[in-house]
């Protein structure tokens, strides 16, 4: 399904990391579609079947109960595939931007993602402070990624997430866009759960701040979310939400 709407201006804080992907930060809220920045003229796009998007999403539309719980991907096997393996058993279907290093060394957890009717994206090669780096380290960080993505898969993915920041700088969202990825992917909830505090604690985060069109990030690599998430598949359902994928979510 084609789907336009109309977008806010993109939020131009960024957060770096202290102890995870990077720092907390304040995200824009909207009673309609989703937030993100003015929309460009689409070019060839990984996911034809989506409308034209703009530089950034921030959350989806709020008038449907959907919510996209989205991973920062790398981690230890077991702990993934005991992570993926609580999620289908919940119903839920993600989405997964990988470090490209992640999938380097672990290249069948590509396919396990794919089987499980999950979504794989790109989340740079190396996982490195792409908002610090220059035009040509950047576009080498997310092309590096995208191409093993396609070896593996025969797709770069439709998303693509810059690591150790937020919000995509315009050098990032212009590096994405050459590399193919038109539109790269935010988040308005932050689960917070690379600090690994107790399980209820990354569940009270996600409950108490969750509504329709929620983009939630989470982190593979953290036993604390392995064990949170049955807990926050059954909140999502107390309140008639709906965990879908990115494309899902805006299409």
């Amino acid at each position: 399904m084609r789907r336009r709407t109309a977008m806010g201006a993109a939020v131009a804080s960024l957060g770096l990391a202290m102890a995870g992907c990077e720092a907390p930060s304040p995200s824009p809220r909207s009673s309609g579609g989703p937030t993100t920045g003015p929309a460009p003229t689409r070019g060839s796009s990984p996911a034809p079947s989506l409308g034209p998007l703009p530089p950034e999403v921030v959350n989806g539309p709020r008038d449907r109960p959907n919510v996209a719980l989205t991973f920062h991907g790398q981690g230890e096997a077991a702990q993934v595939r005991a992570l993926l393996g609580e999620l289908e058993k919940g119903g839920a279907r993600v989405t997964v931007l990988a470090v490209g290093s992640w999938l380097q060394a672990q290249p069948d957890m590509a396919r396990r993602i794919l089987d499980g009717g999950h979504e794989l994206g790109n989340h740079t090669q190396t996982h490195g402070p792409i908002a610090s780096m220059d035009s040509a380290r950047a576009f080498a960080e997310i092309n590096t990624c995208a191409q093993l993505l396609k070896r593996l898969t025969g797709s770069i993915g439709t998303w693509f997430r810059p690591s150790q920041t937020q919000h995509a700088t315009p050098l990032i969202q212009a590096q994405a866009t050459r590399v193919g990825y038109p539109t790269c992917l935010s988040y308005d909830l932050d689960s917070l759960d690379y600090t690994d505090p107790a399980p209820a604690a990354v569940v009270s985060t996600v409950a108490k701040s969750v509504q329709n069109g929620s983009i939630v990030s989470l982190h593979f690599g953290h036993a604390t979310t392995v064990t949170a998430i049955p807990e926050i598949l059954d909140r999502l359902r107390q309140r008639g939400l709906r965990p879908v994928t990115m494309t899902e979510l805006v299409s």
